[in-house]
């Protein structure tokens, strides 16, 4: 009797709930008002409006009562703000209905602009004679002006903007007096909060350098470089200082409390399908921002664990700090038509300068490759190469420069990347080969519009010996190409066809357009072009050509996105695809 009663008390409940919260809204009414449309209305009151994509419910606008007694304040701020002091306003609610009748009356016109200013900043000021007045607009331009100031190093300005309003004649006199002053240059930087942590670890983050011209995004990129080392609750970057155009920079900083993070859980991925994960990462390990973890991954197709150990500023060279990075573990991954086990070891060198990354480092690789083994009894064994063991030794080089505007979800700017490794010829039996890595990304958005591009180029060059099949290139996927799975595609033999045979000469070609439908719900369309073959330095195989619609839900850690690309030449091939974060 007792869990019935609670399994009816769960269901009751949040109906109750649901129709409490559905009395607690009226629909509302606004009329009068021409110049603005009901949706600015709306959003200026919180109005709760349909949603597009629930087009087959009938639901009309409405207005929590609760914001009643603040609708005439509500109304009259939105109208002041955009110019209309002699507004009016009914307001009529009964137990049906919210009715406004909005009287906008007449507009505080722009009629006189006057501007003394030295330093070349008056096409920010977008007011002309004769527009209307917008205290919003009024306020955001100067701002603009001061933003534009720091960008260009003038932080001694004397800058004095004024709105001079006549009630009776509904005009308004603008004033905008600058004087840019000189240019500031940043100063020493002061690290308090410090505990476990060396300071030189803190100024090896510091992008702001004593000397260089104040600017703004340098203050940005120092406050990111320092919270990335992971290791404080709190990071505080203050140029709020100034001694003669000399600006020091500030730093106050936390260190983290509770030095453990765990993550886990199970998840699906559209390549290995369901798995299983968890990491475990030590932050500030013995002090000096330094870094250990581990991280471990079971899926049928995939059993992975690594270990990484990570050293900020190992030595700092000519003031720049030079990282210390050691990633080890094991890998039993399965690919079409091949298996792979590998264990391994890096050991690198990384430099992090603003927008440009520099990795350094040497790798071995101990791989062995088996053919598949559950086959159906009468299927002939596919093997992509020689089952055998690989032991590779290669030094290697990544260089990643950054020019975006966000790294979760950009809307312009462009994305250079290149990398090359080279196999040692250290013994008889040894491969030795050069594979390298290309890849350039760029976007720009066009009002809401946004568009991008995204080609990768690589080529491996097998100099002594066979390389092990999985050290080739392999296509398909969220990066490549959407209408298959990832790394499913091999040497490409048609349009439409492809082998189970890793490729030298890989290129990829992709293009994509993104658009809001509402809120945060984007809208994509994309097309994917990949060319795999099996010789080096050839570019003139066959491409196999995808398109494709997709959906994004922005999010704080960047856009969820579901694909679903076609082979042009061939609908049946086809790939749904699941990601967080841009493809570009």
């Amino acid at each position: 009797m007792f869990n019935c009663m609670r399994f009816c008390l769960f269901i009751f409940v949040p109906l109750l709930l649901c129709a409490v919260e559905e009395n607690t809204t009226l629909p509302i009414h606004i009329s009068g008002d021409t110049f603005f449309s009901q949706e600015i209305l709306f959003d200026a009151l919180d109005v709760k409006q349909k949603n597009p994509l629930l087009f087959w419910k009938e639901e009309q606008p409405s207005l929590d009562i609760k914001l009643l007694p603040t609708l005439p304040q509500t109304l009259k701020s939105f109208y002041d703000s955009e110019g209309f002091y002699d507004a009016n306003f009914t307001i009529k609610e009964n137990n049906s209905s919210i009715d406004i009748d909005i009287k906008a009356g007449k507009p505080i016109i722009v009629k006189e602009l006057n501007i003394t200013e030295d330093a070349n900043v008056s096409s920010i000021i977008s007011f002309k004679k004769g527009d209307r007045f917008r205290a919003k607009a009024f306020i955001q331009i100067k701002q603009n002006i001061i933003e534009a100031l720091l960008d260009k190093g003038y932080c001694s300005y004397d800058f004095d903007t004024k709105a001079f309003i006549d009630l009776e004649k509904h005009t308004a006199a603008l004033r905008y007096l600058l004087k840019k002053g000189g240019i500031c240059t940043f100063g020493d930087a002061n690290v308090e909060g410090l505990e476990s942590i060396e300071k030189e670890i803190i100024l090896s983050r510091v992008r702001a350098k004593k000397g260089e011209r104040f600017d703004p995004k340098k203050v940005e990129q120092t406050y990111t470089d320092i919270y990335r080392l992971n290791s404080f609750d709190s990071v505080l970057v203050s140029v709020d200082r100034k001694f003669y155009n000399v600006v020091p920079v500030d730093i106050e900083v936390h260190e983290v409390e509770n030095a453990y993070h765990f993550e886990g859980g199970v998840g699906y991925d559209t390549y290995i399908g369901p798995r299983i994960h968890a990491s475990l990462i030590k932050k500030n390990f013995y002090g000096n921002a330094q870094q250990s973890g581990i991280r471990l991954s079971w899926s049928k197709r995939e059993q992975l664990a690594i270990g990484k150990y990570y050293k900020p500023a190992l030595f700092i060279w000519w003031d720049y700090g030079i990282d210390f990075g050691s990633e080890f573990g094991y890998s039993n991954l399965e690919f079409r038509g091949f298996k792979e086990k590998k264990g391994f070891g890096k050991f690198y060198l990384e430099h992090n300068e603003g927008r440009l990354n520099l990795r350094g480092g040497l790798a071995l690789e101990n791989i062995d490759i088996t053919s598949h083994e559950d086959l159906n009894k009468n299927e002939t064994p596919l093997q992509a190469v020689s089952a055998g063991n690989f032991l590779l030794l290669y030094p290697y080089l990544n260089i990643v420069y950054d020019a975006r505007d966000d790294k979760l979800n950009p809307k312009y700017g462009y994305y250079l990347s290149s990398s090359v490794e080279y196999g040692l010829d250290y013994k008889s039996d040894a491969t030795s080969y050069i594979k390298s890595l290309f890849e350039a990304r760029v976007m720009h958005t066009f009002n809401d519009l946004t568009l991008a591009s995204v080609v990768k180029i690589g080529v491996v060059d097998e100099k002594v010996n066979r390389l092990p099949e999985s050290k080739r290139f392999f296509a398909g996927g969220s990066f490549a190409n959407r209408a298959y799975g990832f790394n499913s595609i091999g040497v490409i033999t048609s349009k439409t066809t492809d082998t189970i045979f890793g490729g030298y000469t890989w290129e990829n070609l992709s293009f994509e357009a993104n658009y809001p439908l509402i809120g945060k719900v984007y809208g994509a369309l994309f097309n994917d072009n990949t060319m795999l073959n099996d010789t080096s330095y050839d570019f003139t195989g066959n491409i196999i050509s995808s398109a494709g619609i997709g959906i994004r839900y922005l999010t704080p850690i960047g856009p969820f996105k579901v694909d679903v690309g076609v082979n042009v030449n061939k609908p049946s091939q086809y790939g749904i695809s699941f990601q967080i974060g841009q493809s570009f």
